[in-house]
């Protein structure tokens, strides 16, 4: 009985340090892996389009508006955490670390702007076609 009792506890350590899975670094939300290729120019595109229609009431890229400056962001954040930051902010800034600390430094809750899994994605290829140039 002893050894079920120790193994369940070191199952439930090993969970619990590995975070259960979850990577911080992909942020939380539907995207789990996305595979990129070489910048596509007319996704970007539409991207920026999405953008400034959502967007830029809140975010420039250069400096800071109510939301932080977006330039170079696809250099600091993996894809994955983009695009769930962008499809899934409330969550993102109440579970994981890094949405946190903006949250805490911009003192503005990102709201979701109704986009699809698709609109997330030009607009992660806007901002990789601004930070490639």
């Amino acid at each position: 009985m002893k050894k079920y009792a120790v193994i369940t506890l070191i199952l439930f350590a090993v969970s619990f340090l590995s975070g259960c899975g979850d990577d911080e670094s992909i942020g939380i939300g539907p995207v789990k892996k996305i595979e990129l290729g070489a910048v596509d120019k007319a996704l970007g595109e539409k991207g920026r389009v999405i953008f400034e229609q959502k967007c830029v009431a809140c975010h420039k890229l250069d400096s800071k508006l109510v939301g932080p400056p977006l330039k170079d962001v696809t250099k600091r954040r993996k894809p994955e955490w983009i695009m769930n930051m962008i499809l899934n902010p409330e969550q993102m800034t109440k579970e994981n670390t890094a949405a946190k600390q903006l949250f805490g430094q911009y003192l503005t809750q990102m709201t979701f702007q109704n986009v699809s899994q698709d609109d997330a994605r030009a607009i992660l290829e806007y901002f990789r076609t601004i930070d490639s140039n």
